[in-house]
């Protein structure tokens, strides 16, 4: 999001997406593809607008992004240095498309964990291609812990991840590659195996994962372990659009993300930890005759993707 046409309120798709995160109302959202700046101007204007809307996000925290962080390194091999794909994640300036967390609850901002500096090839069973330099990271976005201050004095974790798509590469499968790992991570975190703690309950793994288990290009792999994990459940959030996508093997009621050439996919999670009690789940898709549809439509290809929990 752009920060000068927030703050003029005329670029169509802010202005629905605010709309559509007010009509939400949730107390704890996860925002990817923000853009992050060091002072927080963007998601402190897009709190902004969300409180002219009526909803107010007193506790607000951008996520600094691995996107567009310069490498000095010609990593897609085309002999130009200093492109966006040259970067540590894919970004034309530094923060491009990052994530933030805004909030009705407390973030206890002092026990943040980043873990967005963690070396790709430092993952047990790494997939990264052997000429990778050695300097890549594994997140192409972020991966973080933020705890969540709640009423009874408990923290709920968020353990928030957006992971590379796995295409836009080459035979190497350099992308399909990086997707699958940063799904993985999370994997090697809840096992210990990690110079990280495992994240103590309660927690949910949610984000982008840019992977649907079950369509689409991707190593399914580490997405379809982190869906069945025993230390995670899976409420299967569902829309009520009614979509029909011919020829995928998918549940389209799943799906989170319309793509024109491709159709409907499922590439965001959210998955509490099991200690958690989930009283309902949706995704927020609508069928195309309710009032709403067209503000999702216009916000973004991807929709909302919500939990109800239960104290």
């Amino acid at each position: 999001m752009a920060l000068q046409s927030l703050r003029r309120g005329d670029n169509p798709a802010q202005m629905a997406a605010v709309q559509v995160i007010a009509d939400l109302d949730a107390d704890v959202l996860l925002l990817t593809g923000i853009d992050y700046d060091l002072q927080g101007k963007t998601l402190a204007a897009l709190e902004s607008r969300l409180a002219e809307a009526g909803v107010p996000y007193p506790y607000r925290m951008p996520l600094r992004p691995n996107t567009g962080v310069a490498t000095g390194l010609d990593l897609d091999g085309n002999g130009i240095f200093g492109e966006p794909r040259d970067a540590q994640g894919y970004g034309r300036w530094v923060g491009e498309g990052g994530m933030a967390v805004l909030s009705k609850l407390p973030i206890d901002d002092k026990n943040i964990r980043d873990f967005s500096g963690f070396l790709w090839g430092d993952l047990p069973g790494t997939l990264m291609p052997p000429d990778t330099p050695r300097t890549q990271l594994l997140s192409t976005t972020g991966a973080y812990e933020v705890p969540i201050l709640l009423p009874n004095g408990e923290s709920l974790r968020l353990l928030a991840y957006y992971a590379s798509p796995p295409i836009f590469d080459g035979p190497e499968d350099r992308n399909g590659r990086r997707n699958h790992d940063e799904s993985a991570f999370w994997l090697h975190l809840l096992a210990g195996d990690l110079p990280f703690k495992p994240p103590k309950p309660p927690f949910v793994i949610l984000g982008q994962s840019n992977l649907d288990p079950a369509d689409g290009a991707g190593r399914k792999d580490a997405i379809a372990a982190l869906l069945h994990h025993a230390a995670l459940q899976d409420p299967k959030p569902r829309s009520t659009s009614m979509r029909h996508d011919p020829g995928q093997t998918g549940d389209p009621a799943l799906d989170t993300a319309l793509y024109p050439k491709i159709g409907g996919l499922r590439v965001e999670v959210i998955l509490p930890s099991k200690d958690m009690r989930v009283s309902a789940a949706g995704v927020e898709w609508p069928p195309d005759s309710d009032p709403g549809a067209a503000s999702l439509a216009t916000a973004s290809r991807h929709h909302p993707v919500w939990l109800d929990l239960l104290p």
